[in-house]
């Protein structure tokens, strides 16, 4: 096992001293690995997404198997957070006779997003583990699964491609037609679920440590009194876009879980 040092603020801030100037901060700041073994390296979202998952495993399982009818705070707590992915996206989306046995999907799935970007605000990482393009693709690579998976269960192989060309149209363009929607459900569904998260979160971060990286140009670095007095709007801007962001990650958590079960409910359907 080879150890890495781990990135800090000062390792991964741009070099300011010495008459260089300021440099913009680089997607490069999004790798930031911990330690090898047997040639993997282990990164610090690789660790925070672990550490999150266990927490929210024991914190749910604890709080689901002591359920009273006359609930604690904690579960009070945790049903008002189980209700918001229940009440306002499984059972609206896909409807109420059937949406009962997507909720552990659906709420795990919320609950992991949600968490993993406000990874991106919490101070002792400050980098949100869906920056990472690989983890957006392995959640939707479980949507994908599982909404085309019901598609062919319910509908049969054939079926489910028929089901996909709305009846009526004129034989010339049903093909056209097919061909659309078999990209839109095969390639542009996932593609689409994971890089708007991806992106979101990539981008959000990248110009939080801007404004925060130039505030401190400004106050260490930079020459003359205005410019050093320049530190406090731009720390003051880093402060509202974290603000901002919090408000983001909560909204890509749902915005995820919403297309999920829209997806989900698609292929539920009787018709187009």
């Amino acid at each position: 096992m080879t150890l890495t040092a781990p990135a800090s603020i000062s390792t991964l801030a741009p070099a300011a001293s010495g008459g260089e100037g300021f440099e913009a901060p680089t997607p490069a700041i999004f790798w930031q690995p911990l330690f090898e073994v047997g040639g993997i390296t282990v990164t610090n979202q690789m660790a925070w997404a672990g550490i999150i998952t266990a927490v929210l495993c024991v914190v749910m399982v604890r709080l689901s198997k002591n359920a009273a009818v006359v609930p604690s705070k904690g579960q009070w707590l945790f049903e008002g957070f189980y209700n918001f992915p229940r009440n306002t996206v499984a059972r609206d989306m896909i409807g109420t006779k059937e949406f009962k046995r997507f909720l552990p999907l659906l709420v795990s799935l919320f609950a992991m997003v949600l968490f993993f970007n406000l990874a991106g605000s919490f101070f002792l990482t400050m980098n949100p583990v869906t920056g990472k393009i690989a983890f957006p693709i392995a959640m939707t690579v479980v949507v994908y699964v599982v909404y085309h998976w019901i598609g062919f269960q319910r509908m049969g192989f054939v079926g489910y491609f028929k089901h996909m060309v709305p009846p009526g149209l004129p034989g010339w363009i049903a093909p056209v037609i097919f061909l659309l929607e078999l990209v839109t459900y095969f390639i542009t569904r996932p593609l689409t679920l994971a890089l708007r998260l991806f992106g979101n979160m990539f981008a959000g971060h990248m110009v939080v440590y801007l404004f925060v990286t130039a505030g401190a140009y400004f106050l260490l670095d930079a020459d003359g009194i205005l410019l050093r007095l320049m530190s406090l709007p731009t720390f003051l801007m880093a402060g509202v876009m974290i603000l901002f962001e919090l408000l983001v990650q909560f909204l890509q958590a749902f915005v995820f879980v919403l297309l999920t079960a829209s997806y989900i409910a698609g292929a539920l359907a009787d018709d187009h």
